[in-house]
């Protein structure tokens, strides 16, 4: 295992963090992989991962995370505390809620945690988050107090995470990015603003879908080829421990390069047609579509997640293809990177629907 610095905090961090969601017992299989592990069994791989130099370990708050926030505090308390990095989050706005979220944290923890996050921030909730009394300010207070060590901002959109990352307030940001969706990780690679704050990246197998299609070990890769501070890998069983912690990625053993993303395209297209997104989120819609999350959503379809896609897309997609049918300015075409024609797209994801929901 390698280790890189996390942004100014002083801490360094394994490059493969462990991430905690395949550990937790609830009702809900939240991966493809679910592994509804019992404490003893949770505590068991963690211990594993930290033997093979893991030392960051990612979870959130009771009960979005289910009981992995307990088993990572049991896990913690057998390894030594000071021997492990806990990186915790919960999804509130309000600087109150967030306060007594992180109070919570610590007693499902029954330590503190390193750094905390704001999770999932998205752009209904960004004034509340920044604004003076917001979450952020709350994290600031507590780690103030001595509760946390670190404030953290999470968030799949780059526009959150680059206000993060010039907010002085904000120690380390959580994004998402993968072998397919690296376009956020392209444009955070250009801005010099994001080399002072730490940087964990989530969703490096894009929900477990990806390792069908390309050697744990390359998605891997590909991610830690990127100006970041550690891969978060959601590991429920020992053997996925060792798919993603026991090589040397960071040292090229693995000799190939990094697939491209025409390469990466090239490989889906024997399954199925894909929409060329890479999620950059330049494409600006007049109407506020997100057409990023919609073309995710249409290639999640094919490549495994076609109930929670489906469930997803039916949401809004006739109101959205029709408003890009009707829009003459098209300001997003001239954005795209991968030169998508972004409403015969949009039809084509409807047309998905509608044959499968109707």
């Amino acid at each position: 295992m390698y280790y890189r610095k996390l942004g100014s905090t002083g801490l360094a961090v394994s490059e493969i963090g462990f991430g905690t969601i395949p550990v937790l017992q609830g009702s809900v299989p939240v991966l493809p992989a679910y592994f509804n592990l019992s404490q003893d069994q949770a505590v068991a791989v963690m211990e594993h991962a930290f033997r093979l130099g893991c030392n960051l370990f990612d979870t959130a708050i009771v009960p979005e995370y289910g009981d992995a926030e307990v088993k990572l505090g049991k896990f913690a308390a057998a390894v030594g505390r000071q021997r492990i990095i806990i990186s915790d989050k919960a999804r509130f706005y309000d600087g109150n809620e967030m306060y007594m979220a992180v109070l919570a944290s610590r007693k499902y923890l029954d330590t503190w945690p390193d750094i905390y996050f704001v999770h999932q921030a998205d752009p209904r909730h960004e004034d509340e988050l920044f604004r003076p009394g917001g979450a952020l300010d709350s994290l600031c207070q507590l780690k103030k107090e001595g509760l946390i060590r670190f404030t953290g901002v999470a968030s799949h959109y780059y526009d959150i995470l680059l206000k993060a990352a010039l907010d002085p307030r904000v120690d380390v940001l959580q994004g998402s990015g993968n072998l397919l969706e690296r376009g956020m990780l392209d444009r955070i690679r250009e801005e010099s603003c994001f080399r002072h704050k730490g940087l964990l990246v989530n969703k490096v197998y894009a929900a477990g879908i990806l390792p069908r299609f390309f050697p744990a070990e390359t998605l891997v890769k590909a991610v830690l080829s990127y100006p970041i501070s550690s891969a978060l890998i959601g590991i429920g069983s020992m053997a996925q421990a060792d798919a993603a912690m026991a090589r040397d990625t960071a040292q090229d053993t693995c000799q190939a390069p990094v697939p491209s993303f025409r390469q990466v395209l090239s490989r889906l297209e024997k399954e199925f047609t894909p929409i060329p997104c890479c999620r950059c989120q330049r494409c600006r819609c007049p109407y506020g579509i997100e057409i990023h999350t919609i073309f995710r959503q249409y290639n999640y379809y094919f490549l495994g997640k076609d109930h929670w896609a489906l469930g997803k897309l039916k949401l809004d997609i006739e109101a959205s293809a029709g408003l890009c049918r009707t829009c003459t300015d098209m300001p997003c075409l001239p954005l795209c990177p991968t030169s998508i024609r972004i409403p015969m797209e949009m039809e084509r994801v409807l047309e998905l629907v509608r044959a499968h929901t109707w």
